[in-house]
């Protein structure tokens, strides 16, 4: 059995689709239980395996981060993190303020011995539909060398773990292929891959690659890797509109769209966020994810499906055995 808490009160439409989320997933998975945080007037869900832990205070998007999760102890997400501390729960989902959460990570889960920084990890679609694990998305804008290594070893286990990935290949984002190319930090992270022998390095990546399966794990500082995120959710939503526009400029075209809805129905969820789930804290003693602020119950649902894939696959304990000993 694993037990997942979540944030009741987190992201924009909370509780309504946390709850709708909840009750498809401990429907779905009988094996789930589920420790759910938040102001108790407003849980209308009742289930076996679902308990309901009264929170009287909330963290919201505009709470400055660190000071939030210090003052607000009895807030939903300062108590979620504290229950996976405690080994009361396996791992814990919340769509709240993004900076609060990885602070709760940090402040309250804590680090793994040995890993100096934790990122956030995510898996982005391809046109293959195969998608890839891409860190840091956010957690730290500055990075050293020594920092990306560990995303590298962090990302290959939750390839192997999460994504279900025998040997991923891992890929260090860059401005060229070849390995002189690149700033002070891409050259030496180069060179520090290049010379280890725990997961399959298959050197620099470029940006137009990335949707085009250029590796299975692709690994960069967390303020590269934030603007790459947004410009592709950003190019993303365009090209949607782009696409509605000129299906619904003419009867023909409306005909056309009409004869491909199942195809465009297809390809439309291949590159739907929703079903990666969200973004992961690797390098803490516990699992935390990060669901989109905006999230549908969709969305969240992939979320606690994630988190409950981490818990199965004992995925902190396999890398506090491995990324945590060979970093202390």
């Amino acid at each position: 059995m694993v037990k997942i808490a979540i944030d009741m009160m987190g992201g924009d439409d909370a509780p309504e689709i946390v709850l709708e989320a909840v009750e498809k997933a401990v429907n779905d998975f009988k094996d789930l239980e589920i420790i759910l945080f938040g102001d108790q007037t407003k849980c209308t869900l009742k289930h076996g395996r679902v308990e309901v832990r009264h929170c009287t205070e909330e963290i919201t998007m505009d709470d400055e981060p660190v000071r939030a999760i210090k003052r607000k102890k009895d807030s939903s997400m300062a108590r979620m993190a504290e229950a996976v501390k405690a080994g009361e729960a396996d791992g814990c989902v919340s769509a709240g303020n993004t900076g609060a959460l990885m602070s709760a990570g940090l402040f309250i889960v804590g680090r793994i011995k040995g890993v100096e920084r934790p990122a956030l990890v995510l898996t982005l679609p391809t046109i293959s539909g195969k998608g890839f694990v891409f860190m840091d998305v956010g957690a730290n804008a500055d990075a050293k060398p020594e920092h990306l290594l560990q995303y590298a070893q962090l990302g290959n286990i939750y390839a192997q773990k999460i994504r279900g990935v025998e040997q991923p290949s891992v890929g260090l984002l860059n401005i060229g292929t070849e390995a002189a190319k690149g700033n002070t930090l891409t050259k030496k992270a180069f060179s520090l891959m290049d010379e280890q022998n725990v997961f399959n390095f298959t050197g620099n990546v470029e940006a137009k690659g990335l949707m085009d399966d250029a590796a299975d794990v692709v690994v960069t500082d967390g303020y590269t890797g934030n603007m790459i995120l947004k410009n592709l959710e950003g190019v993303a939503k365009a090209m949607g509109k782009m696409l509605k526009t000129t299906l619904l400029s003419s009867f023909k075209n409306k005909i056309a769209a009409f004869v491909l809805r199942k195809d465009l129905n297809g390809l439309m969820s291949k590159m739907d966020y929703a079903e990666y789930g969200g973004s992961v804290l690797l390098g803490l003693n516990g699992i935390v994810v990060k669901a989109h602020g905006s999230s549908s119950a969709k969305a969240f649902y992939s979320a606690i499906r994630q988190a409950k894939i981490a818990g199965e696959q004992n995925i902190v304990e396999t890398m506090r055995e491995t990324v945590g000993k060979v970093n202390e």
